[in-house]
């Protein structure tokens, strides 16, 4: 399968990229938002494109149009204002997923956020960030698209567990931004994924487990 990797310069992006190049059953295609971006991918032997979320859906339908599937794992970043997370974690998102179906790509996954599927249990803080979060995967799961919206928990730099939790609610924790790379990837064929959404931590069990018994 040829994946789309929408947001392959962020952190939890470098992983899919990189674990997809070194994949069996995929091919990897990266899009950045910028031109300066490619050179480095580009000279690692990754087919990269560029694709700006604040720019129009054709324009995203041109970086999509050949993949077969789309992992979703952009964001505005915690260094700009509620006006970048509603352009990007929201309307970025939403043309993803209407420049998908332009493109007659079947899969989606979203990398989404911890508790985000139910207003009471959002954090106090960033109210915006949990606004964007919620509305981007619902209007994912009413798109026509074979959907899996992961809610990863705190997310950390340290390496990967290959372990996780994953369950329509689990308590407050944390995850390597790898394992979520890893549990992105594993979802891809894995139908007990499809049109699922769920919370994602680090936890006991392996993930290609974890997600058969989801």
């Amino acid at each position: 399968m040829k994946v789309l990797v929408i947001g392959a310069n962020g952190q939890i992006g470098k992983h899919l990229v990189t674990q997809l190049q070194n994949n069996n059953e995929h091919t990897v295609r990266a899009m950045v938002r910028k031109e300066e971006q490619l050179g480095a991918l580009k000279q690692a032997g990754i087919e990269a494109v560029v694709g700006d979320l604040e720019g129009s859906v054709d324009e995203l339908v041109k970086a999509t149009e050949g993949c077969e599937a789309v992992i979703f794992t952009a964001g505005s970043g915690a260094h700009t204002g509620p006006d970048k997370t509603m352009l990007i974690d929201l309307d970025g998102a939403i043309k993803s997923v209407e420049a998908a179906e332009k493109a007659k790509v079947k899969r989606f996954v979203m990398v989404s956020a911890l508790h985000r599927n139910k207003r009471e249990n959002w954090p106090d803080k960033l109210a915006h960030y949990s606004v964007a979060k919620h509305y981007a995967d619902r209007f994912l799961q009413a798109s026509g698209l074979n959907y899996t919206i992961l809610r990863p928990g705190g997310l950390l730099n340290e390496p990967g567990t290959g372990k996780i939790k994953a369950a329509d609610y689990v308590v407050r924790d944390t995850i390597p931004r790898e394992d979520v790379a890893q549990t992105a990837i594993a979802a891809l064929n894995e139908e007990k994924t499809y049109h699922r959404a769920f919370d994602l931590v680090t936890g006991e069990t392996e993930i290609k487990e974890a997600l058969k018994n989801i």
